[in-house]
């Protein structure tokens, strides 16, 4: 037993705990493809294709990877979009530039972010669902999605008035 003691060690001084690809760090003690799918934009397909893609075993442990390896992985997703065909990318004719591109991370979120902004100023009827919040994509909203506030019994006034009530009470009873 003492002689696995010693290889633990070992192996915990060459794991990296976090790996930094772009601007979110990953954890470094999961596999390549679960630690690659922690960022927006990137999910179970897009990790395995990038792991593939690297030459590594998408099993292996992302922390314990030489740092060309991890280079490479690094490389493989900044040109995602230049790698794959046109639709498996999640940015596909963009309004403004009509390219087709990967977004990634803090780009992917403010990407949406201003599509949906554009939708509510040219008032279509997406931009008009997004700003009333509702429903967006046609579900049904008769018994679901209700963001009104509930109708129901509220327990903290019904306490309030039963202690102002004995505390009514007690001042009838002192006098």
């Amino acid at each position: 037993m003492s002689a696995e003691e010693p290889q633990e060690q070992e192996d915990d001084e060459d794991l990296r705990y976090f790996v930094r690809i772009g601007q979110t760090d990953l954890d470094g003690t999961k596999s390549v493809e679960r630690s690659l799918t922690e960022m927006n934009g990137i999910g179970h397909r897009t990790a395995r294709l990038i792991a593939e893609e690297a030459g590594v075993d998408r099993t292996d442990t992302f922390g314990r990877l030489d740092e060309d390896v991890i280079d490479e992985v690094v490389e493989l997703v900044e040109n995602y979009a230049e790698e794959v065909p046109d639709w498996l990318n999640n940015r596909q004719d963009d309004f403004y530039s009509g390219e087709t591109t990967h977004e990634i991370g803090n780009d992917l979120q403010l990407t949406r972010q201003h599509d949906i902004n554009r939708m509510k100023m040219i008032d279509s009827y997406k931009g008009t669902r997004h700003k009333r919040g509702q429903k967006v994509r046609g579900q049904r909203t008769k018994s679901t999605g209700r963001t009104e506030g509930t109708i129901g019994v509220n327990v903290e006034e019904i306490r309030e008035e039963q202690a102002e009530e004995a505390a009514a009470e007690e001042e009838d009873e002192g006098e």
